[in-house]
């Protein structure tokens, strides 16, 4: 159906369309009467760019509210992210729709807890303007700072981006390390047996190097919300890769992000360069400590001297962090990517209190196994011998 609608009689008036016969810089309508006819139409499906032009009207207002009633600098128009963010998108239509849809729900995320960009960290205010955080992660910053303890965490950039990501994140920390001394201890009785007492400096060695490994071993596979700043433009090209590389190759990537097959290797390949740094350098406290200890009880039983012999340090650190850069990184990445976040958080996400079991028994499963492998591992490469 059309509607017409005539609107006849209208007053002489200035306007900028048509030019001044006299001069033709100067633009007016003629004083004459004129009849300004305006045919509608019902019933019109939007067009995408309609729709596109809804949603960014939508975020202008909500930028107006979030902001104090100015819009974010530099957010435009259009609301781009104004320029290179260094970020994963493929730089598509699609991602820049995703970016303004992001945009628009943490602003009205933001609107509905009364708060304004001031109010929130300058990393996470400038990913908001940005449109690389959807509403969601603002509405859980919002969430975890209603705790003393998490809001205290979230003051630090590396607690901040892994708790946005996952908040059983400090969950799964105590896991790992409050298990870890006994899983890891059942480990070694389990593959040592008889010889347990015989190898208890072997023992020791590793349930040290194991608790100065198991923070790390949650941290640096753990899912991330990425607030970096952008890199400097003279950053090199390996720079600039690692740099877009995900923290887990295998986690969910946000709305207006996406990984490349390439950037998810690169993230195995930087977690185990910096497992590999983290396990020599564990090895190392682990196995000088046990060989201090060693030496202290020679001197005490002299009948013990002939029993135990130095561990050898430099190989035992080697080993060591080679193990942890392979095994202990992919099974951490499967871990916490795949069987955390893509399988028991879309099921439980509900029941934090059945999850976080779960996560407790799967984790300590891992625990464990990675001690038998290492025990097999350490005895197969020569650095630790079985004792008669």
């Amino acid at each position: 159906m059309a509607a017409v609608t005539t609107i006849s009689n209208f007053a002489t008036f200035h306007s900028q369309f048509l030019p001044s016969p006299t001069n033709p810089h100067h633009f007016s309508l003629s004083p004459k009467n004129f009849t300004l006819t305006i045919v509608t139409r019902t019933n019109i499906t939007a067009t995408p760019s309609l729709r596109l032009t809804a949603s960014r009207l939508t975020r202008s207002r909500l930028a107006s509210a979030a902001y104090g009633g100015e819009p974010p600098a530099g957010g435009g128009g259009d609301g781009g992210s104004g320029g290179n963010d260094n970020d994963d998108s493929d730089g598509s239509g699609d991602g820049d729709e995703d970016r303004d849809r992001n945009k628009a729900e943490a602003l009205a995320a933001m609107a509905e807890a009364g708060r304004s960009s001031e109010s929130l960290p300058k990393d996470l205010a400038a990913a908001i303007k940005a449109g690389r955080v959807p509403g969601l992660i603002v509405k859980r910053f919002f969430e975890l700072e209603k705790s003393a303890v998490f809001r205290w965490l979230l003051g630090f950039d590396g607690f901040k981006e892994r708790l946005l990501a996952d908040d059983l994140f400090l969950t799964k920390v105590g896991i790992e390390c409050g298990v870890g001394i006994f899983t890891k201890t059942a480990a070694e009785l389990e593959r040592r047996r008889e010889n347990f007492t015989k190898e208890l400096d072997f023992v020791f060695a590793d349930v040290v190097m194991a608790i100065i490994a198991d923070f790390m071993l949650v941290w640096l596979p753990a899912p991330t919300v990425s607030l970096r700043p952008p890199l400097a433009v003279s950053a090199g090209r390996i720079a600039k890769f690692f740099y877009g590389c995900p923290d887990n190759a295998f986690q969910v990537a946000l709305s207006g992000t996406s990984y490349s097959l390439l950037q998810r290797i690169g993230a195995i390949v930087r977690n185990g360069a910096k497992l590999f740094a983290v396990g020599t350098g564990a090895s190392l406290v682990g196995t000088g400590v046990t060989n201090a200890l060693i030496n202290a009880r020679k001197a005490l039983d002299k009948s013990f001297a002939g029993e135990a012999e130095d561990v050898p340090i430099l190989s035992t650190s080697v080993a060591y962090g080679v193990y942890m850069a392979v095994s202990s990184n992919l099974r951490y990445q499967v871990l916490a990517g795949v069987i955390e976040q893509r399988l028991l958080e879309p099921l439980l996400h509900q029941h934090k209190l059945i999850l976080s079991a779960i996560c407790f028994a799967v984790r300590t499963g891992n625990t464990f196994l990675g001690s038998l492998m290492w025990v097999d591992y350490a005895r197969w490469i020569g650095i630790q011998k079985i004792r008669e």
